[in-house]
């Protein structure tokens, strides 16, 4: 996995962040047993996971891995018989 350079983009180190902080948001209020802040904290989560979206939209995510054409690797891999 450490060869895919998975996660390693602005946008999902900018969405993990926001949703760290969430997750910091509602925690901190949980102990202090204050719902309403609990909840802010859970809106900033799906905040972070809105941005992550957007930013990967914006092209500031990892691309997507072009596939061979089927015929290309069908073909490649036929191996002329020996007779």
């Amino acid at each position: 996995m450490a060869g895919t350079d998975h996660g390693h983009t602005p946008a999902a180190w900018t969405g993990v962040i926001i949703a760290f902080i969430g997750f910091c948001i509602s925690g901190a209020f949980m102990v202090l047993a204050n719902p309403l802040g609990f909840w802010a904290g859970i809106v900033v989560v799906a905040i972070g996971g809105v941005v992550g979206m957007a930013m990967k939209a914006a092209g500031m995510g990892a691309p997507k891995a072009a596939h061979k054409d089927l015929a290309d690797v069908i073909a490649a891999a036929k191996v002329p018989a020996k007779v």
